[in-house]
Formats: C-alpha cells, sequence, structure tokens
C-alpha cells in the first residue's frame, strides 16, 4: 500500500471524527503553548534583568566592608569600618583594569526647602560617580574635584526630590536647600531614571561630596563602600581579582584569613537572577510539560478506541493483501498527523499567548525559536511514541479473528 494512499485514509479517518480528534489535540495544543508561553516569559525575565542592572552600570565593580569581628562577634555591615579613604587611593593609584572610581559615604535624612520637605538618602562621591552609574544630567553641572576637596556644600538632586520640595514646577538649579540642618546650593537635577530591578526609586537621591557628607553630616573618618567600572564588561572579573589582590595587601590580610570586604561586580549579580530565573522557567515548563504527557495519553487512548472500532476494517484489509506494516504504518501516521496538528495549533496559541501577556499584562516575553522547534520536536515525538503500541496492536490482528468482530 502506497504511503499516499496510507495518508489518504488516515487524513479521512481524522476527518470522519472531527470532535473526537480536537478533544484528542486540545491537550497537545495547550501543552504546546503553555511549553511557548512559559519559556517566553523566563527568557524575557532574564532579559529584562540583564538590561535593567547593565543600566545600572554593566562593568560596575562595588566594594563593601565584609568580616569585622570584635571579642568574637561580628558586627553588623552598617557598624563596620574596615573600608578607608586611604584604601580608595591605593586601589586609583594601583588598579589598571578601572577607569572610574570613588568613594561613597551614605545617611539619610530630611532634605528641606521652606515649608516642604521630603525624606531622602544623601550620597557622599567624587565627580567619577555619574559615569560609574551612567547617569545623566538633565540640568545644571557637576561638581568638580576642587569642590570635593574644599568640602563645598553643593548637591545634584534626583527628579523625585525636586518634585517634592519644589512642587510648583521651579528650576531648583542655583536654589538653596538644607539636608537636616546643613545647607547645600543645588548646582544639578539628574536625569529621571525610575526604579531598578529590586523595586527602588533611583531618582530619590540626593548627590554631594563625599567629604562634605563625611565631615558635615555624618561625622564619620571611614567610607561605607568603593565604587568602580571596569575598563569593559569582559575585563570585569579580572578587575575584581585585581582589587581584591590589592586590598589584601594593603589590609595585610595572610593567605589563611578571611577577607575584611567583599568585592562584587554586576556580571555576578546578573549570574544570581538569571539563574534564579532559569530555576522558576524550568519549573513552569516542567508543569506545561505535563500537558504534553497527557495529550500523549490521550493520543494512546483515542487510537485504542480507534483500533477496536475499526477491526472489522482491518480484517478486511489484510484479507485482500494488506500486510500488517501498511495496518501499522496506517495508524502510526494517524497518530502523527494528529500531534502534529496539535501542535501547529498550540505554537499559533502560544506565540498569541506571548503577545496577549506582553501587551495586557505588560510582562517582559521573548520568544525563542529553540523554544518552537523542542516543542514540536516532542510533538513528533509524542505521536510516534503513544501512537506506535495500538498501530502495532493493530497489525498484530488475526485477519480471520478481525473479520468475525462484532
Amino acid at each position: 500500500m502506497r504511503l499516499l494512499n496510507l495518508f489518504k485514509i488516515a487524513f479521512k479517518a481524522i476527518v470522519l471524527n472531527k470532535m473526537r480528534t480536537l478533544l484528542t489535540m486540545l491537550g497537545i495544543i495547550i501543552g504546546v503553548a503553555s511549553v511557548i508561553a512559559m519559556l517566553a516569559i523566563g527568557e524575557g525575565s532574564k532579559e529584562s534583568i540583564r538590561s535593567t542592572i547593565s543600566s545600572m552600570g554593566s562593568n560596575m565593580i562595588t566594594v563593601i566592608p565584609g568580616s569585622d569581628v570584635r571579642g568574637g562577634v561580628r558586627q553588623d555591615r552598617s557598624a563596620m569600618e574596615t573600608l578607608t579613604l586611604s584604601d580608595f587611593k591605593v586601589i586609583e593609584q594601583q588598579a589598571s583594569l578601572l577607569s572610574y572610581i570613588t568613594p561613597l559615604v551614605n545617611g539619610g535624612g530630611q532634605v528641606i526647602n521652606g515649608s516642604n520637605n521630603w525624606p531622602s538618602t544623601i550620597y557622599g562621591v567624587n565627580p567619577d560617580y555619574l559615569n560609574i552609574k551612567v547617569l545623566d544630567l538633565q540640568s545644571g553641572s557637576m561638581f568638580t574635584d576642587a569642590e570635593v576637596q574644599s568640602a563645598s556644600k553643593v548637591a545634584l538632586l534626583g527628579q523625585t526630590v525636586v518634585d517634592n520640595i519644589f512642587p510648583n514646577g521651579e528650576d531648583p538649579v542655583g536654589k538653596m536647600i538644607r539636608f537636616n540642618s546643613i545647607p547645600f546650593k543645588v548646582i544639578g537635577v539628574l536625569e529621571e531614571k525610575g526604579e531598578n530591578t529590586f523595586g527602588q526609586d533611583q531618582d530619590d537621591v540626593v548627590i554631594a561630596p563625599y567629604t562634605t557628607v563625611q565631615k558635615r553630616i555624618l561625622a564619620i573618618d571611614h567610607i561605607n563602600q568603593i565604587m568602580a567600572s571596569a575598563i569593559s564588561e569582559e575585563d570585569a572579573p579580572d578587575a575584581v581579582n585585581e582589587v581584591s589582590a590589592i586590598l589584601r595587601s594593603q589590609h595585610k590580610i595572610a593567605d589563611e584569613q578571611e577577607d575584611d570586604f567583599y568585592v562584587r561586580s554586576m556580571e555576578e549579580l546578573i549570574s544570581t537572577f538569571s539563574s534564579t530565573s532559569e530555576m522558576l522557567t524550568i519549573l513552569l515548563v516542567a508543569v506545561a510539560g505535563i500537558s504534553l504527557l497527557i495529550g500523549g495519553i490521550g493520543i494512546m487512548n483515542i487510537m485504542y478506541v480507534s483500533v477496536k472500532e475499526r477491526t472489522k476494517e482491518i480484517g478486511l484489509r489484510m484479507a485482500v493483501g494488506g500486510k500488517g506494516s501498511d495496518i501499522l504504518m496506517q495508524f502510526l501516521i494517524e497518530a502523527i498527523l494528529i500531534s502534529i496538528t496539535g501542535g501547529l495549533l498550540g505554537v499559533i496559541l502560544g506565540l498569541g499567548s506571548t503577545v496577549f501577556i506582553e501587551k495586557f499584562l505588560h510582562w517582559p516575553t521573548s520568544v525563542a525559536l529553540y523554544s518552537i522547534v523542542i516543542s514540536f520536536a516532542v510533538c513528533a515525538i509524542t505521536g510516534i511514541f503513544f501512537g506506535w503500541y495500538p498501530a502495532r496492536k493493530a497489525a498484530a490482528l488475526d485477519p480471520i479473528t478481525a473479520l468475525r468482530y462484532e
């Protein structure tokens, strides 16, 4: 029996039982659509995380206080004083893989303009900070190194602070404000950046020279962080190692001793969030894959029913010279057609679902070609796997017994 005739017979059998075939396909359709949609959400979230973190400075490296044990008790990180300006200067002088570097001190308080006030955070940095954090100025200018050295009382404001202490829309540049009780002259306003990956408002900031914040607001001589930017994203891991080696030498830490600092790159953060996202994606795809398994069982079930219903037909075909291999191929083709058609409909539904999710739910999605290929391949394998046993059972029927079947 020619292959074309087998396809015609299988197609005719499917058409004659439209509703039953559609219900059989349903598990496959939902399974494929779910796998594509879940993978699209997973890929979209990973790209969104990478994009958001990169917008914060993809080459950024941070050095924060680490292990600080006094009297056998590990100190709270906010109370640690293991980083100093000397550390910053040594790194600045010796590190070859850094393009920008700044010390950072920060503290909370009230920003006041006349009768308007707003709780915010002040960051004490040097002029490199804008390049490290990829921040642009909407108006005004950044303070200079000379203003840092003289501990000038000048500041830049984020848009959230501007909106709350200048509610009438006036230009804050050139105006005097207070942070707690210390007066500052506003010399610039930052471009709006919105929330970061962690839901933190990046515009709720006041930026001033670190010397001013150290002496006049916090009254400390240590620093809270050192922030830097590697020459390139590819150099970030080597830059982390270089900074670690410089600080270990500066702090005279022996080989067997624990670091009293942590050096982290944005690549590590991206990797951590991406691995978490991948685990969630795998879980979601596994759940969606159950639908494909159920769809496959549905195909096996319906093929068993089809073999039972057409036992006499099978016997007649075999009596007039049909081979067992022809009967096997006939039912196997029917199972594959059901699964592949279901797969095509599932791909269309999956792609439509990703458009709906992105447009109406505003979740980031990214459809990867491999998700469609894998889903479609699984459909074909499902059709062969779950259709083969009923088809084999049909091919193994005795023609005489089949003709007598009622």
